[in-house]
């Protein structure tokens, strides 16, 4: 998967501002110096401190001039430096507390233009840092759990198996357990590595064109057996669809959903797979006769892990569906779902599509 990255530009009148200030700022301070000086310096002429110029003492009083016009530009230096260094010293001093871990502190954005704009981007970073860094450890608990649960059975069958007293029925169940809970975990490491891929990737993926519908039966057909061990009947209407979108990632997303509908559906159901497209869109709805969904696991059912509904969610890894409404994301799509407590989901899928076959294809 290829992306491409853009270097952000710039901007140049930010730039031009600072240094304008920073020059005008020096300009100021000089200028002012030398005028305080000189009134200074007439001052004392005209109480009569000092004599009026002539030739001899010109170099005197113009050294005492530039000596009173560098003691207050210092000053002023000092004062106004300070002002516009203060609120970059903070920054500095709360840059330190992010690097230890702390991202939770936040600064009051101060000072002129483009310094005032850092603390902001300031502010906003550490907040973007607090929630990524909520996500992460939400997520490293969550995948612990995922892959405590079945470590901790297989363990416990492959010990009773060592004890050497079960029947070969009893053996050949432990064994079957041992292996569904490792093709389990097997799917569970390809999910949270691929979640990993598409979460660092930009929103940009290769597309090509390719049959969306000759793509959803090659998914169909690959899951059969699971439709034969259960007697799911499938009642398919492909309409033939030209889509452009990257066809790797949406297997992914057609397995899932389909392997979903398997699971939760009861023995000898049905299983509706339509595509249709209005010309811009190509629209894919997988509807099952399975268990449903209360409205509030409807509202969060796209979330990495979510829990809400045991009955849903304990026989997977919590990642799928959130993995395919990441991949529909980045394939320009979008995914809806409509679910009633014992009647049943239906999920449904956009894509947006460039070229449209208008031929119907009907299976049964």
């Amino acid at each position: 998967m290829k992306t491409e990255r853009r270097k952000p530009k710039k901007p140049f009148l930010p730039r031009m501002t600072t240094l304008i200030l920073l020059v005008s700022f020096v300009f100021v301070i000089l200028l002012l110096s030398i005028l305080i000086a000189i009134g200074i310096s007439y001052v004392l002429m005209n109480v009569g401190i000092l004599q009026p110029l002539s030739k001899q003492r010109f170099p005197v009083i113009f050294g005492f001039i530039l000596l009173v016009n560098l003691f207050i530009g210092t000053v002023l230096a000092i004062l106004g430096g300070d002002y516009l260094l203060k609120p970059i010293r903070e920054l500095s001093e709360a840059t330190r507390e992010v690097a230890v871990g702390n991202y939770s502190i936040q600064i009051k954005p101060r000072g002129p233009g483009e310094v005032y704009r850092l603390g902001v981007s300031f502010n906003a970073m550490t907040r973007e840092l607090a929630s990524v860094e909520t996500l992460r450890n939400d997520f490293i608990n969550s995948i612990s759990h995922e892959f405590k649960t079945p470590i901790v059975s297989i363990r416990g069958f492959a010990k009773r198996l060592k004890k050497g007293t079960l029947s070969d029925q009893e053996k050949d169940e432990y064994l079957d357990i041992i292996i569904s809970e490792t093709e389990r975990l097997t799917s569970l490491a390809g999910s949270v590595i691929l979640m990993s891929k598409l979460e660092s990737t930009e929103r940009q993926v290769e597309k090509a064109p390719f049959p969306l519908d000759e793509q959803l039966r090659k998914a169909l057909l690959l899951l059969e057996p699971q439709f034969e061990k259960k007697g799911i009947r499938l009642e398919i209407d492909l309409a033939s669809t030209l889509v452009t979108s990257n066809e790797e990632l949406l297997h992914h997303v057609w397995i899932n959903l389909l392997e979903n509908a398997v699971k939760f559906s009861p023995q000898d159901a049905s299983l509706f797979i339509s595509l249709q497209n209005d010309g811009r869109n190509a629209m894919v709805c997988i509807r099952d006769q399975g268990i449903g969904m209360e409205d509030e696991v409807v509202k969060h059912i796209f979330d990495k892990f979510y829990q809400g509904d045991t009955s849903r969610l304990t026989a997977g890894s919590g990642l799928g569906l959130s993995l395919v409404k990441k991949i529909l994301e980045l394939c320009g799509g979008s995914i809806t779902v409509e679910s009633a407590h014992g009647k049943g989901s239906a999920f449904t899928v956009s894509l947006p599509m460039e070229v449209i076959r208008t031929e119907s294809v009907a299976q049964a």
